[in-house]
């Protein structure tokens, strides 16, 4: 979901409707940012904002209201873009902001997979709530699982469908009406990370790379 600007050596590489897509993406996203940030608006309040605008979507997800949640869910995405880019350009990036960004975006998650429940239970679909309660499982553990790693190990990045991806598959079903595939997908592959994540911490604690303060494992 981030766009990224290539140096100039490498422009040639990409397809120009690609390289121009991601420049016109970049040029947007700085001058949104310039205005955002002489607002005055703190970042953690982008944060809290874009908690609210996720709670939306879901509501819209819940009602069955597939594109227009997934319009808003677009918005949201961008503000999760938006906080980190303005709490640089003010100079106000600290740990706590990132804890706070990182505890939100998981009740985000959490609300739009709730919405997606709410509305496959109401539509008296119970396989597919039950899908939907999978994937909003497995994917609270992609982060659980990484989060949970890295106070035992030094990094634990391995596997894939992490935030982004999701959210690039939620936006998927979304505008397209396809959201009982792209749940089987979330479910599916979030839980194979899962076990991939499980089994690297083992070998990485196995080989004797733990932390030094990893010795005496706590209950979280």
């Amino acid at each position: 979901m981030i766009f990224r600007v290539m140096p100039d050596e490498h422009k040639n590489l990409k397809h120009p409707v690609t390289y121009w897509i991601g420049e016109g993406g970049s040029w947007l996203l700085r001058r949104v940012v310039s205005v955002l940030a002489a607002t005055g608006v703190t970042p953690n309040m982008f944060t809290f904002f874009a908690l609210a605008v996720n709670s939306w979507a879901a509501a819209m997800f819940a009602l069955g209201r597939f594109h227009q949640a997934a319009g808003i869910l677009l918005f949201a995405a961008f503000l999760d873009m938006a906080d980190g880019q303005v709490a640089r350009r003010v100079g106000r990036v600290t740990a706590f902001g990132a804890f706070l960004d990182s505890t939100l975006d998981r009740y985000s998650d959490l609300a739009l997979y709730m919405g997606l429940v709410v509305y496959y239970t109401l539509a008296g679909r119970g396989f597919y709530m039950m899908l939907a309660a999978v994937a909003m499982a497995s994917s609270f553990m992609v982060s659980y699982s990484r989060a949970r790693a890295e106070s035992l190990i030094p990094s634990c990045k391995v596997g894939f469908m992490e935030r982004p991806e999701r959210l690039v598959l939620l936006l998927i079903g979304g505008f397209f009406n396809r959201m009982a595939p792209v749940l089987w997908v979330i479910a599916t592959i979030s839980t194979i990370t899962v076990v991939h994540r499980v089994v690297y911490t083992w070998q990485e604690l196995r080989a004797g790379r733990a932390l030094p303060e990893a010795g005496s494992p706590q209950a979280p």
